[in-house]
């Protein structure tokens, strides 16, 4: 087994490395978002965007004219994706690959286009370079603005008095993605590329082998998709093995560098949300419960995979199997846990193969509802409904209305918050339900998509649902879900998981808007101490537990007590 010292510092070292490149760029990040967001001028370049879709910037929209911009604008990008899949084979640098069959158009088209980017596929089997490029990649650059988008219109709700608008849609999406998104992405690439990621069209290239066979070496622009693949929290590898795959994440300081760019758009956004609601200290209040939530999934995590039961996992040095060498336990767990908690679901090891408990937690950082500190833009407003929620315990707890930022929570944004978060619950376990109760359903599953079958099987098809509803997009990978069900019911889930929720959030924003601020007072509960940091985390906590207990319990709870 590896000297506990050594691994034990070798973890904090990294950690610690981590902690301080976030802390260097969580200020001015934050700061340049928020007077993105809230500028009055535009560039060049988009006014003459403005004028040929024919917005006028400078008009606000009410959250129901909002939340159709996002509606229509996402549903004609799941058209344009399906449309590149099923016209492939006719396409440039299509690398001679034929067209995606219907199924899989449609669950992928929606895949990307909400941020998920599950994939029932290999990419560099299925998709050719005009498709990777034209559709996913761009999609990768859209979505997250459109998440970003989102959230800044939430916290809009909490900073305006008495107003009708929350922004505009249009604007928003056009500067998150020409602003923020695009230029992060070009310096990060050149970083990526320095580090030994690939990008080139060379398609595939056929060797000899040393004991005198051929392989096949597929190539591709891979480092500028996998810049904004992370930077966006979109997940989806250019190859079948992810960041796993050496063309994508050749080495330990590239491995780190990949957590980091997960990282680095969600944990500045509390800055970005304090600037715009006039208090520093609230931002503040939200970092602590999403860095809180963090640290402990992460310790769990590694202390599941580093205690591996069995005794072929101690001959073996450790939980090994399914994890590179070049990252090992450590760099896997936090790789994991970051990609689980932020909604980016991409993988730098086989979450399939973690430990039962260990691969637990991957599931539980999504069931949790990623807001530590979640997908671009939705982790932010996914933990702003839970500090509503708190809030609103807060006052029942001490009799009175409750109130956050200066907004009264009555009973229409309780109801909202609550709406929002039930809805991803209701799909996951509504899906992994069907799917083994509906006989026909059941049997296609157990004798096509299950490999691992019994309690591992189970969690498998758990996992798929529960990184679908929350757009996540990781699996555990022994699932076969290319199949006509999986494909309708997780693409189904996907969407649902997507926008109802942005319903709920706009709604609220707008009931938010429409408020005037009302003074703080002698009995208004501080939102910027520890006391309502850690009620923040305690609402995460429970609500999950609470709701995903039973069905862990037949899953991988049973596989790792067994």
């Amino acid at each position: 087994m590896p000297d506990s010292t050594n691994t034990a510092w070798l973890f904090v070292a990294m950690l610690a490395t981590l902690v301080l490149m976030l802390a260097v760029v969580y200020r001015p990040l934050g700061d340049y978002m928020a007077a993105t967001f809230t500028s009055r001028r535009d560039l060049r370049v988009e006014r003459g965007f403005y004028r040929v879709i024919g917005v006028e910037p400078g008009l606000g929209q009410s959250w129901p004219v909002y939340l159709r911009s996002v509606l229509a604008f996402s549903i004609l990008g799941v058209l344009l994706v399906y449309a590149l899949q099923r016209a492939q084979a006719i396409l440039p640098y299509s690398l001679g690959l034929p067209a995606v069959p219907e199924g899989l158009s449609f669950n992928t088209a929606i895949s990307f286009v909400t941020n998920t980017n599950w994939q029932s596929y290999s990419p560099e089997v299925t998709m050719g370079y005009t498709v990777q490029v034209a559709g996913l990649a761009v999609q990768n650059f859209l979505s997250a603005a459109v998440g970003l988008a989102v959230a800044v219109a939430l916290v809009r709700g909490f900073a305006a008095h008495r107003s009708g608008a929350i922004g505009n849609f249009w604007v928003d999406l056009t500067r998150a993605t020409l602003r923020i998104l695009l230029p992060l992405s070009v310096v990060f690439a050149i970083i990526l590329i320095v580090g030994g990621v690939i990008q080139n069209v060379n398609g595939f290239t056929h060797v000899s082998t040393l004991t005198g066979g051929t392989a096949t070496i597929p190539g591709g622009p891979v480092a500028s998709q996998e810049a904004i693949k992370l930077l966006g929290n979109n997940g989806g590898g250019f190859f079948n093995a992810n960041s796993a795959h050496p063309f994508e994440n050749p080495t330990a300081w590239t491995n780190l560098l990949e957590i980091f760019l997960m990282l680095l758009i969600p944990f500045s956004l509390p800055r970005t949300f304090g600037r715009m609601v006039g208090d520093n200290r609230q931002g503040y209040a939200v970092l602590g419960a999403m860095a809180t939530i963090f640290v402990i999934s992460l310790v769990a995590l590694t202390l599941f995979e580093l205690q591996g039961a069995g005794t072929a996992t101690q001959a073996a040095g450790g939980a090994l199997e399914g994890k590179e060498q070049r990252f090992g336990i450590l760099g896997s767990t936090l790789f994991g846990t970051t990609s689980t908690l932020t909604s980016t679901g991409a993988v730098d090891s086989m979450h399939d193969s973690f430990t039962p408990l260990g691969g637990m937690m991957t599931m539980l950082n999504m069931m949790t509802g990623e807001v530590a500190p979640g997908g671009i833009g939705a982790g932010l407003y996914g933990i702003l409904i839970v500090a509503i929620i708190a809030v609103f315990l807060a006052g029942l707890m001490v009799g009175r209305t409750p109130e956050y930022l200066g907004k009264k929570i009555g009973a229409r944004e309780i109801k909202l918050a609550s709406l929002y978060i039930l809805i991803t619950p209701t799909l996951v376990l509504l899906g992994t339900g069907l799917s083994f109760a509906i006989p026909a359903i059941r049997d296609n599953i157990e004798k096509v998509s299950i490999w691992n079958p019994g309690q591992h099987g189970f969690s498998e098809v758990l996992y798929a649902f529960t990184s679908a509803a929350n757009n996540n997009g990781s699996a555990f990978a022994g699932l076969t879900a290319n199949t006509p069900w999986l494909n309708a019911a997780l693409g189904t889930a996907m969407f649902l998981g997507r926008f109802l929720p942005i319903v709920f959030v706009l709604a609220l924003a707008g009931s938010l808007a429409a408020q005037d601020k009302v003074p703080a007072t002698a009995g208004t509960l501080p939102t910027h101490r520890p006391l309502f940091v850690t009620l923040v985390v305690g609402v995460v906590v429970v609500v999950a537990a609470l709701t995903y207990f039973p069905v862990l319990a037949l899953g991988p709870l049973a596989e790792g007590l067994s």
